[in-house]
């Protein structure tokens, strides 16, 4: 049997990409349930998930419902010890575990200055002191989380585990917005951006759905600071190399150009979620390559 999650747009719910994070960054199978914020679509969506409010919600296989993406790291790590969601020494837990706890709950100056927007990149967005103090913050936890266990690689409390996720959205913000961090803390953030399953997330957030006008700010754009983008296009009609879409084996009818090449896909989601990044997708990677 298989969970389902309710999320929000990819591009700007920060609070999906962590549930979302949860599953397919640890190989957890999961049932997806998308709608559009800032229309009737979550809402209606959320009728069948009752009591919950907001995304993420989870409904395990029996049918019981889990609001709240902390209660789902939980939950799931209970249930799947072996995936490795919180990290298997105790003292580096608890550390885990106790910065989580504090994403969740604080940072709210950061939040609501910088929301997520995964589509676009600025030169600065002139923070204010609250959101500066915010950043302090951060990077005072992550030293200490790296120092307190130990941890050596990109990840602050050894292997990727539920902390990482919980911090994926500030590291997408800090992105977005330039802000002014340490080299440590940019490391870190670039550790997010060449992640694999944020890099699919966000190869998926740039194409499902018109931008959302809340998020617009009018501050002068860069690009994206995170891997660079094989310079994909897409192309009319459906001859293409592969008589089958590399992710469902359903017929071609949308077809992509690169490096003279051209692949097939069953849809225009298909196709164009691997246009946006072509190397988030091992299974289209594995074709191009043969």
């Amino acid at each position: 049997m298989t969970y389902d999650l309710v999320i929000g747009d990819r591009a700007y719910s920060s609070w999906s990409l962590r549930g979302w994070l949860l599953f397919y960054a640890f190989g957890i199978p999961v049932r997806l349930h998308r709608a559009r914020l800032y229309t009737n679509e979550l809402p209606n969506l959320l009728k069948s998930f009752h009591p919950a409010r907001t995304a993420p919600t989870m409904r395990t296989p029996a049918g019981t419902v889990v609001p709240e993406s902390l209660a789902i790291a939980e939950e799931l790590a209970s249930r799947h010890p072996e995936a490795g969601i919180w990290p298997a020494d105790p003292e580096a837990r608890a550390v885990a575990r106790a910065l989580a706890a504090e994403m969740h709950a604080g940072f709210t100056a950061l939040r609501s200055h910088c929301p997520m927007n995964l589509r676009v990149s600025y030169t600065d967005c002139a923070p204010p002191q609250a959101v500066l103090d915010d950043l302090a913050r951060l990077q005072v936890i992550w030293d200490w989380a790296r120092a307190a266990t130990g941890a050596t690689g990109p990840w602050l409390c050894g292997a990727y585990s539920a902390v990482d996720v919980f911090f994926a959205p500030v590291a997408t913000r800090i992105a977005t917005y330039n802000l002014p961090v340490d080299g440590p803390a940019r490391a870190y953030v670039a550790a997010h951006l060449a992640h694999p399953s944020f890099r699919r997330w966000r190869a998926m957030g740039m194409v499902d759905g018109p931008d959302q006008a809340f998020y617009r700010r009018d501050y002068p754009i860069r690009p994206w600071p995170g891997p660079v983008p094989l310079p994909a296009r897409a192309v009319d009609g459906t001859a293409s190399e592969d008589a089958a879409c590399p992710y469902s084996s359903d017929p071609v009818t949308h077809v992509l150009e690169l490096d003279g090449r051209r692949f097939g896909f069953c849809n225009a989601f298909c196709r164009d979620k691997t246009m946006a990044d072509p190397e988030a997708w091992p299974a289209f990677m594995a074709l191009y390559r043969s």
